[in-house]
């Protein structure tokens, strides 16, 4: 994996047949949060948008991967505006600049892994709970084989593409070594995460 303040233009140049992968963490907006999170968010996806466009001195992007999608065009649009408006704002950037959004998910895949999950959150008994979880498990190894698919299948020599995916699922991927990995790390990441784990200590 690269860091952002090592892509300089003379290495970047050494780059520039290799497939290229930039990597932001996808985070949401939360209904009804308080300001402070809002505001974090805010810088969050500003200084995102900021550092993969420094990251395109290795490459422009020209394929965009996003999670959630199983559709293309406007319908994807439609659904990231409900999703992550932020987000949104970026992908529609990069794709007036010459970029495609691809869908990474399988409806099929995708539908029954939200459908297990929505299980695993109403279950009582600890048997139904173990039993849904192993579905759960399944359908989510076989989404990210099916996104690692999508993305090395699109991919093509020379070419940089931007992957939006939770941090927690990006791991997961285990794309081949040719692809280069390069991590989006803004500040404002950690602020974030830390407001959440606070958030959850009240909670408990």
């Amino acid at each position: 994996m690269v860091e952002l303040g090592k892509v300089e233009r003379p290495e970047a140049e050494s780059f520039a047949l290799k497939k290229k992968l930039y990597c932001i963490a996808n985070v949401y907006p939360i209904p009804n949060a308080p300001d402070e999170y809002t505001a974090l968010l805010d810088r969050y996806w500003s200084e995102a948008a900021q550092q993969a466009e420094k990251l395109e001195a290795a490459g422009r992007i020209r394929k965009i991967f996003c999670e959630n999608l199983s559709v293309s065009g406007e319908k994807a649009f439609d659904i990231l505006s409900k999703l992550n408006e932020r987000a949104l704002q970026f992908i529609k950037k990069k794709v007036e600049e010459g970029a495609v959004l691809l869908p990474i998910e399988s409806e099929e895949i995708f539908g029954q892994f939200l459908d297990w999950g929505n299980c695993l959150s109403i279950v009582r008994t600890h048997e139904v709970f173990t039993k849904i979880l192993e579905f759960y498990t399944e359908f989510g190894e076989k989404r990210i084989e099916h996104a690692k698919h999508t993305i090395e299948s699109n991919l093509l020599e020379g070419e940089a593409g931007l992957l939006i995916m939770r941090d927690e699922d990006r791991m997961k991927l285990q794309l081949l070594a040719e692809i280069e990995i390069f991590l989006v790390t803004p500040p404002s990441y950690d602020d974030l995460l830390r407001w959440l784990r606070e958030k959850m200590k009240d909670l408990r």
